[in-house]
């Protein structure tokens, strides 16, 4: 494998926050006339569209999210792009546009980092490279129907941790309102998701809240997921538990923390319906995703009424922080990775 020789930009990587900072160069491809065109990388972080573009009308556009970072040994990788690959063509699918074929997916994250290397954080910093593809509908769109050409990038930024100081335990509240529908858009990764969201997570800020803890919209008894991270519960007598629906986003750091916790710790895995009865019960419970990895929540309050994690509120709980020591391991190449999992790109 080639060495990373790029010299580094002079940023201060441990203040960063996460952020929007313009990096070098990004990657576009468009689609007109029933095909992609072959894309390639662009200096100009500015997109020019139509006043009516479909995106602008209709809100279609779904986006992804991964990060590249610098392992223990010097190399720039990233986790499991591949997975992100399919979840974008799934989502494409789902909103009636054209599918940007996985392995084209891989190649425009791969040209993305490479060309901006010199912004990816050096090992030991905390921080990463924060890679966003996304597809969105480009052309004038006035009656309600999918656009006819759509534009797909990906920039990269780089950025510290997810919240700021680190992993200490959080406060939720259970959500008044409801994230996505039984057989609506809450399994795909859309913009129009997001959008719905930041009405309840500005209030539940306003409230003294980290995040919400959404119920499902048919019952309003069973836990699904926060604006922007899965659920992962582990109960008294260590086994990981999380909540298993349609309407939620198939998380790739939580499907990767369930393998983890069963091949490389032994412990007992469950995907299933979790009640909000139940989660008095449990003895760890954290927030999962890309940007977070995992952040311990010590307190869940629902409408007044405390439930308070065993694990408390001083530190990440001890199976949670085996779980999120053992992938951070596996993605910064101190632990050995399954196969497949760990993409070199430099």
């Amino acid at each position: 494998m080639e060495e990373f020789t790029m010299e580094k930009k002079q940023i201060d990587w441990a203040n960063i926050g996460f952020n929007y900072i313009q990096t070098d160069k990004r990657y576009v491809s468009n689609y007109k006339d029933g095909a992609w065109d072959e894309g390639g990388l662009t200096e100009d972080a500015n997109i020019v569209l139509n006043e009516c573009a479909g995106v602008l009308q209709y809100a279609q556009t779904v986006f992804e999210g991964l990060k590249a970072y610098t392992t223990e040994d010097g190399h720039i990788v990233t986790f499991r792009p591949d997975l992100n690959g399919e979840r974008m063509e799934n989502s494409a699918k789902y909103l009636e546009m054209p599918v940007f074929p996985k392995e084209r997916f891989l190649d425009a994250v791969v040209k993305t980092v490479e060309a901006n290397a010199a912004y990816v954080p050096p090992y030991g910093s905390g921080a990463t490279l924060y890679i966003r593809p996304y597809m969105f509908g480009s052309n004038p769109v006035i009656g309600v129907k999918p656009a006819d050409e759509f534009q797909f990038r990906v920039f990269t930024t780089p950025v510290g941790p997810y919240f700021k100081g680190g992993a200490k335990p959080i406060t939720i509240k259970v959500s008044d309102f409801d994230r996505a529908a039984p057989r609506g858009t809450g399994n795909i990764k859309a913009g129009l998701n997001y959008a719905m969201s930041l009405h309840a997570i500005v209030t539940a800020h306003e409230e003294g809240y980290a995040e919400n803890m959404y119920l499902d919209a048919a019952t309003r008894t069973k836990v699904e997921e926060t604006g922007g991270a899965n659920f992962i519960f582990i109960t008294k007598d260590n086994k990981v538990v999380t909540p298993k629906s349609d309407s939620i986003l198939p998380s790739i750091t939580r499907r990767s923390l369930l393998y983890v916790a069963k091949e490389y710790l032994g412990l007992e895995t469950e995907e299933r319906e979790v009640y909000l009865d139940e989660v008095k019960d449990f003895a760890e419970c954290g927030l999962c995703g890309t940007a977070a990895v995992v952040s311990p929540v010590g307190k869940i309050v629902d409408h007044g009424r405390e439930i308070c994690l065993p694990s408390g509120m001083d530190e990440m709980g001890p199976v949670t922080k085996k779980l999120y020591d053992t992938l951070t391991g596996i993605q910064m190449g101190k632990i050995e990775a399954p196969e497949g999992w760990i993409k070199v790109i430099k």
